[in-house]
């Protein structure tokens, strides 16, 4: 049977192509007609971007995209300051080396991000089923049979990737905890902009007050801009060109600033929730439709394409005979993720751009599983890397980059000192190293990288590799 797919945003998308590129049957149904047009979700982190190279697709994006730019804060005519994203946070920023190969988050606008995912699903033969609605689903304990506007689809598993006002997330009845910021609005679309020059997120107001400011953030091109601006839910104006120019020249006391050729708008309120649950037995949620928050800190689109990434190579494994209860350590590695990024995020939010009294780092690199249920470290003395924790890039003795030994959908055995005698299968590959910066490990130990490239196991014994993967594969 087929995985059927709720939504063909960056969540569901990235699902597809993992499921796709193991030969896993999958549909993919979205109720709109195109895929989005926006430029909502634009900054892609360090650790997205390790991600997107894993599936192909990062070279397309770095050539249409360009770094993050500076923030440039304006009262009136006159330019108050200038701040990186680092100085913002207060963080020294990350430099590119062996270990991170990209240190600088990306600008991309979601809808060119859109398109770029979409293009390697079509190149490993999956599809969008557009003005397809998914209306309902009734499941047993044999598969999924989900009701959609074309009619009913049986199917092994149901993911709803649907967005934050989840039509599947409402009919699972599960828990969705948090606040709505009801007293405030936010508009964002996309235009052309007359009268702007130098390449930042301009931030303009009438003499200096962060609070009242309307945002214009330069984009890769130059053709378009973002318009952002945040206001009292009692003086919300009319979503049309004409008042977005007006709301312009009122919170920036300037007249030589033009909005034209909308190209999309949108209204939201900041909520800050997240779901209970993640999976009911055969249905499972990801992205927005499991966890919203406000767009502060730039992590949600990043969070929910790694959330998908972490389900894809699980529900997979399951698939081809891994034991179901793999599909539970989604939840269980994922929930306390989703819960910092809220925090986090809800912490900028309040701040408005002042300055955190301690740093705090978006790049998500420092996502770990340690501690959890697919994190075994066999050492009498653990080092700096642990069990749970990102595989670090790097090179091999002959000069391999460790992540171009990562990319597929293999998990992989990096052996230090002598090669293990074993065969572990088609699904391992096997790499002796001497030494690479990043794996502080000594003597014959052996470290075993997911296919999500974290680290799974830090050992020196053979069978403890093997009952690993028993574990997460059915099979060593």
């Amino acid at each position: 049977m087929t995985v059927v797919i709720a939504g063909a945003g960056p969540t569901g998308i990235t699902l597809a192509c993992e499921l796709a590129r193991r030969g896993i049957a999958c549909r993919v149904l979205d109720q709109a007609p195109r895929l989005f047009e926006g430029s909502r979700g634009k900054g892609i982190s360090s650790r997205t971007q390790e991600v997107f190279s894993d599936l192909g697709v990062l070279d397309r994006m770095l050539a249409d995209g360009m770094p993050f730019p500076k923030f440039r804060l304006y009262a009136g005519h006159d330019v108050v300051s200038e701040q990186t994203v680092s100085e913002l946070l207060g963080v020294q920023p990350l430099r590119r080396s062996p270990e991170l190969p990209y240190p600088e988050t990306l600008l991309l606008p979601q809808w060119r991000t859109d398109e770029i995912l979409y293009e390697r699903l079509r190149e490993l033969g999956g599809q969008v089923e557009f003005g397809t609605e998914v209306t309902g689903f009734d499941q047993d304990e044999d598969g999924v049979t989900v009701h959609t506007s074309a009619g009913p689809i049986r199917a092994s598993h149901l993911i709803g990737c649907d967005g934050g006002r989840s039509r599947l997330r409402k009919a699972l009845g599960v828990g969705f905890a948090g606040e709505t910021l009801e007293t405030e609005r936010t508009i964002i679309g996309d235009a052309r902009v007359d009268g702007l020059e130098g390449v930042f997120c301009h931030m303009f107001t009438k003499a200096g007050d962060i609070g009242e400011r309307f945002s214009l953030w330069s984009m890769p091109g130059g053709e378009y801009y973002q318009f952002v601006a945040t206001m009292p839910t009692e003086r919300t104006p009319e979503l049309t060109l004409d008042a977005m120019n007006r709301l312009l020249r009122e919170r920036s006391g300037r007249d030589d600033l033009h909005l034209h050729g909308l190209r999309w708008i949108s209204l939201y309120r900041v909520n800050v929730r997240m779901v209970d649950r993640y999976r009911v037995g055969r249905v499972l949620l990801a992205g927005d439709a499991a966890h919203v928050h406000s767009g502060a800190s730039g992590q949600g689109m990043n969070t929910s394409v790694q959330d998908a990434y972490n389900l894809g190579w699980k529900l997979a494994a399951v698939l081809c005979g891994a034991p179901e209860e793999l599909l539970d350590t989604y939840e269980t590695e994922r929930m306390p993720v989703a819960a910092n990024v809220l925090g986090v995020s809800t912490r900028l939010h309040r701040l408005n751009f002042q300055r955190p009294t301690e740093p705090v780092a978006v790049h998500q690199l420092d996502v770990s599983y340690r501690g959890g249920p697919l994190a075994v470290d066999d050492r009498r003395t653990p080092g700096r890397l642990r069990a749970g924790d990102r595989a670090p890039d790097g090179l091999l003795d002959d000069g391999t980059r460790l992540f171009d030994v990562f990319r597929g959908t293999h998990f992989t055995l990096l052996a230090f000192g002598r090669r293990p005698d074993a065969d572990f299968g088609s699904g391992v590959r096997v790499h002796r190293a001497a030494k690479s910066e990043g794996y502080d490990v000594d003597g014959d130990a052996l470290v075993l990288v997911r296919p999500d490239g974290y680290v799974g196991v830090i050992c020196d014994r053979v069978e403890t590799v093997r009952e690993y993967l028993e574990r997460v594969s059915g099979t060593a």
